[in-house]
C-alpha cells in the first residue's frame, strides 16, 4: 500500500506538471491537453478508489472492534483535516485569483492601447505611402514629357532627387523597361503583379505594403505615365521604399500582440475552464494523496501504540512475556523499549515470586497440619491439602467465602471467627472438636504483617490425645491391677473360712444368711478379678508377632464359632485378597470383640428392629487404596454422637455393665499392627467399624514392622 501510494504520488506530480505546462502553452494544449486531462482524471479516480478502500477497511475494523482502529480513525481525521482545510483555502483563493487575473487581461484600456498602437503604425505607413505616391506622380509627370528613350536615362536621376530606394518603369504587359535602385547587389527588381497594374490603370494609382518573412517591410506605389502621343504604349512607374527597421519591428510586434490578444479574448471562457479544471484535478489529487498519506501516517503511529496497548493488557492479565516490537528510534521507540524493559523486569520478578510461591506451596502441601489464609474480611484465600484432609472435604468451593458463610462447618468456623474478632492482631490458640467426626483440633491464629489478613494453622490432635489418654489409662490399669488384685484372694479366703467355721454354730436361718453373704463376696471378688484381668490385658498387651496371614481364612475360622448365633452373620469376602502381616491371636481377639459388640448392639435395639428390618451383621473384606480393609457392620442403634470423640477410651460404653475396654483394646491392637481403625454411624441405621491393614509385601508401615 505504501509503495502504491508513492508511485501514484510521483506519477500524479509528473502529470500535473505536464498539464500545467499544456495549460500555459496554446499549441501544446491544442495537441496534448485532452490526453493529459484524461490521464490526470484517471489517476484521481484511482486515488479516490484507494482512499475508499482504506476507508472501507477502517470501517470493517471499527465494526469488528479491532484494537487500535479508533486511534487510527482519530489520527486519520486529524491528518485529513490538516490536509483538506489548507488545500481548500488555496483552491478557492487560486480560482478567484485566476478569474480576476484573466478578466484583468482583457481590460478596455489594454484593448484600446493595442488598437491605438496598430492605428498609429498604420497611420505612419499611410503617411509614408502618401508621400511616396506624391513623389511617384511628380516623377511620372516629368517622365511623361520625355520620349521613351530619355525616360530610361532620367529615371535614376529622378529617383535620387526624390530620395527613393527603387524606381521601375514597366509596360502595360508587365515587361520591364527600365529600373534604378540604390543597391548594387540588387540586380533584379521586384515587378508589379498584373493585379496591381490593373488596379493602377483603373484607379490611376495603386499602393501595396510588402511584408515577407525575413525581409524588411517595403512600401510600393504604382502610377501610370502618360504618353506624348495617343498611340504610345502605356507605361507604369513603380516606386519602392523600405520602412525603417525600428518602425517595422514595432509595427510587427504590436500586430502580433494584438493578434494573440484577440485570440485570447475569443477563448477567454475556455481558458478559465482550463485553469479551473487543472486546479481542481490538482486539488483532488493533493487531497486524495493527503488522505492516503494520512492513513499511512496514522497507521505508523497507531500500530506501535496498539502493540503497546495490547502488551499492556497482557501485562494486566498477568502475562509478562509480551514484548512490543520496536519499529523506530524516536521517542515512541524509546517508550516501547522502556516498556519492554519494565515487562522483562516484571517477568523476572514474577518468576522469583512464583518460584517462592511454588516452594511455599510445596511446603504447605507436605505439611500434615492444616493452613488457611484469610483476608481482612476473613474470606478464604489460600488453603493446603492438610486442611482439606483434616476437615474431610475439598476447600475449593469455600475459596473467597467468609467464615460466616461456611455451611456445614459452623462448629469450626464460628469459634475461629470469634477468636479472630476477639484477639485481632494478637496471637491466639484454641482447641475445638469437629461435630460428626469427633476430631479434636488444636488451632493457632495470628495476623499477617502489613495488615494483609490472617493465617490459621491447625492440627488434628485426636490421635495424640487418644494416645495420651491410652497411656494414662494403661498406667491407671496397671496400678489398679496391682493394688486391687493382691487383697482379693485374702478377702475370698477369709469369707470362705468364716463360712466354714461358723456355719455349724449358727441356726439354720443364720447359717443360710452366712452362706448367701459368703457367696456374694466370692462372686464379687471373682468379678473384680475379671475386671483386674481386663485392666492387666489392656496395660500389658503383648507385642504382636507379625507373620504373613490370610485374612479371609482367619475370618472364616472365627465366624465358625457364631454359626448358632441368634443374629445371622453375612460374609462378603473378596477373592484373591493379598496376605497381610498380622498376629493371628490378636486379630482373633479383635474380630471377637467387634462381632460381640455388634450382637450386643442388636440385642439392645431388637424391639425397634423388629418393626423395621431383621437384625443382621455383615463382615466384609476388600482392597482399598493399596491396603486390605476389614469391616464389621450392623443395623442396630448405632453410637451416640457425643461418644464418637471418645469411643476408643476405657470406660466409654453404651452397655449397662462392663468396663468399656473392648474397643480400647481393639484400637491398641490395630495401632500395634500399623493399621487404621474408624467407627461411623451408617446413614440409615446401625454402625460400621472399618480397619485398614498394610500388605505383607508392600507399604512402608509393613516393612517398618
Amino acid at each position: 500500500m505504501r509503495m502504491l501510494l508513492i508511485i501514484a504520488a510521483a506519477l500524479g506530480g509528473i502529470l500535473l506538471f505536464l498539464l500545467a505546462t499544456a495549460s500555459a502553452n496554446t499549441s501544446l494544449f491544442a495537441r496534448h491537453y485532452p490526453l493529459l486531462l484524461g490521464l490526470n482524471a484517471a489517476l484521481a479516480v484511482a486515488l479516490l478508489a484507494l482512499v475508499g478502500y482504506q476507508l472501507a477497511s477502517l470501517r470493517r475494523r471499527l465494526r469488528g472492534r479491532v484494537f487500535g482502529s479508533r486511534l487510527t480513525l482519530r489520527f486519520l481525521v486529524l491528518f485529513a483535516t490538516m490536509a483538506v482545510l489548507p488545500g481548500l483555502l488555496v483552491y478557492l483563493v487560486s480560482v478567484q485569483f485566476l478569474s480576476k487575473s484573466i478578466e484583468s487581461w482583457f481590460d478596455v484600456r489594454v484593448d484600446s492601447a493595442l488598437e491605438g498602437g496598430i492605428k498609429l503604425g498604420q497611420a505612419a505607413v499611410d503617411q509614408m505611402l502618401g508621400e511616396l505616391n506624391v513623389k511617384a506622380r511628380a516623377i511620372a509627370l516629368e517622365l511623361a514629357d520625355r520620349p521613351g528613350t530619355h525616360q530610361v536615362t532620367a529615371l535614376n536621376r529622378l529617383r535620387e532627387q526624390a530620395g527613393v530606394e527603387e524606381a521601375v518603369i514597366v509596360a502595360g504587359s508587365g515587361r520591364l523597361i527600365a529600373s534604378a535602385n540604390d543597391s548594387l547587389t540588387r540586380l533584379v527588381p521586384e515587378l508589379p503583379t498584373p493585379t496591381q497594374l490593373r488596379q493602377a490603370r483603373a484607379s490611376r494609382f495603386a499602393t501595396a505594403i510588402d511584408a515577407h518573412p525575413g525581409k524588411a517591410m517595403g512600401l510600393r506605389v504604382i502610377v501610370p505615365i502618360a504618353g506624348l502621343a495617343l498611340t504610345d504604349e502605356v507605361r507604369y512607374l513603380q516606386l519602392r521604399q523600405t520602412v525603417p527597421e525600428a518602425l517595422s519591428r514595432s509595427a510587427e510586434s504590436v500586430e502580433a500582440v494584438y493578434r494573440d490578444y484577440r485570440e485570447l479574448a475569443l477563448s477567454r471562457q475556455g481558458l478559465k475552464r482550463i485553469y479551473i479544471v487543472t486546479l481542481t484535478l490538482a486539488l483532488l489529487m493533493a487531497l486524495f494523496s493527503a488522505v492516503a498519506l494520512a492513513f499511512i501516517l496514522s497507521d505508523r503511529l497507531s500500530t506501535p501504540l496498539s502493540d503497546l496497548a495490547q502488551a499492556t493488557q497482557a501485562v494486566a492479565r498477568g502475562d509478562f512475556s509480551q514484548r512490543a516490537p520496536v519499529t523506530s528510534r524516536d521517542e515512541l521507540g524509546v517508550l516501547i523499549e522502556s516498556f519492554n524493559s519494565m515487562t522483562g523486569q516484571l517477568d523476572e520478578a514474577r518468576r522469583v515470586v512464583e518460584a517462592n510461591r511454588a516452594r511455599l506451596e510445596n511446603i504447605l502441601a507436605n505439611l500434615s497440619a492444616g493452613v488457611l489464609v484469610f483476608d481482612r474480611e476473613l474470606r478464604l484465600t489460600i488453603s493446603n491439602h492438610g486442611a482439606a484432609d483434616i476437615l474431610g472435604t475439598e476447600l475449593h468451593g469455600l475459596s473467597g467465602l467468609p467464615l460466616d458463610a461456611w455451611a456445614g462447618f459452623e462448629a469450626f468456623a464460628r469459634p475461629v471467627r470469634e477468636a479472630f474478632d476477639t484477639h485481632r492482631e494478637r496471637d491466639w490458640q484454641l482447641e475445638l472438636t469437629l461435630k460428626g467426626t469427633g476430631k479434636t483440633l488444636l488451632a493457632r491464629g495470628t495476623a499477617l504483617p502489613g495488615d494483609s489478613g490472617y493465617v490459621l494453622v491447625f492440627d488434628d490432635v485426636t490421635q495424640l490425645i487418644q494416645a495420651q489418654r491410652a497411656t494414662a489409662w494403661a498406667e491407671v490399669a496397671r496400678r489398679l491391677a496391682h493394688e486391687i488384685k493382691n487383697p482379693l484372694t485374702p478377702i475370698q479366703l477369709s469369707a470362705e473360712r468364716l463360712e466354714m467355721k461358723l456355719a455349724d454354730k449358727l441356726s439354720a436361718d443364720d447359717a443360710q444368711m452366712l452362706r448367701r453373704g459368703t457367696r456374694t463376696i466370692v462372686d464379687q471378688v471373682a468379678a473384680l478379678k475379671s475386671m483386674v484381668d481386663d485392666f492387666r490385658d489392656y496395660a500389658r498387651l503383648p507385642a504382636p508377632v507379625l507373620v504373613r496371614l490370610d485374612l479371609n481364612e482367619l475370618v472364616g475360622d472365627v465366624l465358625l464359632m457364631y454359626e448358632t448365633s441368634a443374629v445371622p452373620i453375612r460374609r462378603s469376602l473378596a477373592e484373591g485378597l493379598p496376605k497381610v502381616r498380622a498376629d493371628a491371636g490378636q486379630l482373633r481377639q479383635v474380630l471377637h470383640n467387634l462381632v460381640q459388640n455388634a450382637q450386643d448392639a442388636l440385642g439392645a435395639a431388637r424391639q425397634d428392629l423388629a418393626q423395621s428390618a431383621p437384625a443382621a451383621i455383615e463382615v466384609r473384606t476388600e482392597m482399598a487404596a493399596g491396603r486390605v480393609r476389614l469391616s464389621v457392620t450392623d443395623n442396630g442403634g448405632g453410637f451416640p454422637e457425643e461418644m464418637m470423640a471418645r469411643i476408643f477410651e476405657p470406660y466409654v460404653t453404651t452397655k449397662p455393665r462392663g468396663t468399656g475396654l473392648g474397643l480400647a483394646i481393639v484400637k491398641k491392637i490395630v495401632d500395634e499392627h500399623h493399621g487404621e481403625i474408624a467407627i461411623e454411624n451408617r446413614p440409615t441405621q446401625g454402625a460400621s467399624v472399618t480397619i485398614l491393614f498394610p500388605l505383607s509385601d508392600g507399604g512402608t508401615t509393613a516393612k517398618a514392622a
